[in-house]
């Protein structure tokens, strides 16, 4: 998408002086708290204690870096956003940013998060949010996104990483619980999307995007669910067993699992009228429990690390 299509975008409304809000809403804070969250969690999980300004740093960093990749899928998506009834009303399709704002300001947050957490962790930390940012806003919003059906799936790794960094800031190498907190939000994220993407389908469809729904219809769509719900669980169960894990973990991971199943299994059993009727009642609670899945697995992981630290908990 050239800068000229861009700044065509916010002309019907004519140039408007973007405030503070707009920039932050480039951010996309609902994604950034998210992302802090975990990443949070992945650094306070680590074996190695870091000195609570320094832990903040990192953290806020990681966070700027996340923030830097929403601009920049903002300012190459915006024709997108523009058609999408649910995005229609950010700040380059509203007229409230210019295209070419949005796009030197995710550039410079993006070397501002990269080095500012280079200098405060290690150079693995920095590389992995470099990365992160780049597959986000390049591999997945420029390539994927708009080629391929499966771009959710592939493209769900850049959501992945933050924990990862997380436990990268504090240890300074990868081990096979990074690994698996970054795997429980990977294979966590398609049947979370595709939930959503069963009751948004005509946004996608408008827009042009190869969401499953529209490239191979709802019935498969319905099977790729069940499938990755299942495909899911091991991966989560499984850190339950590693070094972060213990018992309140896995009897919470237990129960969220049985429910993310059942509701996979329910979304799986239904067919379109059935859906239609119920204005898909079934597949919005599916999405908001998958929200509280992923949530409530990464507080639980929280309390494992208290109790640890009082001696308690683990196996």
């Amino acid at each position: 998408m050239s800068d000229i299509h861009a700044n065509s975008l916010g002309s019907e409304t004519g140039p408007a002086e973007a405030g503070f809000g707009d920039f932050v809403a480039l951010l996309k804070p609902r994604v950034m708290s998210l992302v802090v969250f975990t990443a949070l969690v992945g650094l306070l999980v680590a074996p190695v204690s870091l000195h609570p300004l320094v832990a903040f740093t990192c953290v806020l960093f990681i966070a700027l870096g996340a923030g830097a990749s929403g601009a920049l899928n903002m300012w190459w998506d915006a024709d997108i956003d523009q058609v999408m009834r649910r995005t229609k009303g950010r700040p380059i399709p509203a007229g409230l940013v210019q295209p070419g704002e949005a796009l030197g300001f995710g550039l410079a947050l993006s070397g501002l998060a990269v080095m500012m957490l280079w200098l405060a962790a290690n150079t693995l930390a920095a590389l992995l949010l470099a990365f992160t940012i780049f597959f986000y806003a390049v591999i997945y919003s420029m390539w994927l996104k708009r080629s391929t059906p499966q771009n959710i799936v592939i493209g769900g790794a850049a959501g992945a990483f933050p924990p990862m960094i997380g436990w990268v800031c504090a240890t300074g190498s990868i081990s096979v619980e990074a690994v698996l907190m970054f795997m429980l939000i990977f294979m966590w994220t398609p049947p979370h999307f595709w939930s959503l993407a069963l009751f948004m389908n005509s946004d996608y469809e408008k827009a042009g995007v190869p969401m499953l729904t529209v490239t191979h219809g709802k019935r498969v769509t319905r099977n790729h669910i069940l499938v990755y719900t299942v495909a899911l669980v091991p991966f989560a169960l499984a850190t339950g067993f590693t070094s972060i894990g213990g018992p309140v973990y896995l009897a919470v991971s237990a129960a969220l699992n049985a429910g993310f199943l059942w509701g996979a299994w329910k979304i799986w059993r239904r067919d379109e009228a059935a859906a239609e009727a119920d204005g898909y009642a079934t597949e919005k609670a599916v999405f908001k429990f998958s929200l509280l899945y992923l949530f409530l697995h990464f507080v639980a992981l929280l309390v494992e690390a208290a109790l640890h630290s009082y001696g308690f908990g683990g196996w």
